[in-house]
């Protein structure tokens, strides 16, 4: 008989679930972002607790590895030399004549929409190591970002 003919179950047709992917190298993090990742294990453990459905219970279940994972390899980033760019880092700089402020951080505690940025994202490699009054190049231009400030 012919595969196509053959239906074994349904479950052979469903898009297989693998787990979140977690972010090369290693889990540098920030003093806030380490409670925020204690927080989160936290909370989807309450949500488990809750969970009406096996299948809520299996989604939250991977999603709690994750964090997990994340709270086990966490390792707080250290303090950036003063007034030098780094993990921790609030930073204005000017870039194609805009001012903006960002503030550097770890991959899970980055929120691109409230102004923290991932250190490993570009701007963010970027800026690393630089002091105010530098400029750093950025986007294949020499002099591009002006460091106005870092806190």
């Amino acid at each position: 008989m012919s595969v196509a003919f053959r239906r074994e179950s349904d479950e052979e047709h469903l898009e297989p679930k693998f787990e979140l992917p977690i972010p090369p190298g290693p889990n540098l993090v920030t003093p806030r972002g380490l409670e925020l990742t204690r927080a989160k294990v936290a909370e989807v453990e309450a949500a488990i607790a809750e969970a009406e459905t096996e299948e809520d219970r299996t989604r939250l279940q991977r999603e709690l590895r994750y964090w997990n994972t994340r709270a086990a390899t966490a390792e707080l980033a250290p303090s950036p030399a003063k007034d030098e760019v780094g993990i921790g880092s609030m930073v204005t700089f000017r870039l194609n004549g805009q001012t903006k402020t960002l503030t550097i951080v770890g991959h899970d505690e980055a929120d691109p929409a409230h102004d923290r940025i991932a250190y490993a994202a570009p701007m963010a490699r970027a800026l690393m190591g630089a002091m105010a009054g530098e400029t750093v190049a950025f986007g294949g231009k020499q002099d591009a970002v002006e460091v106005v400030e870092v806190r």
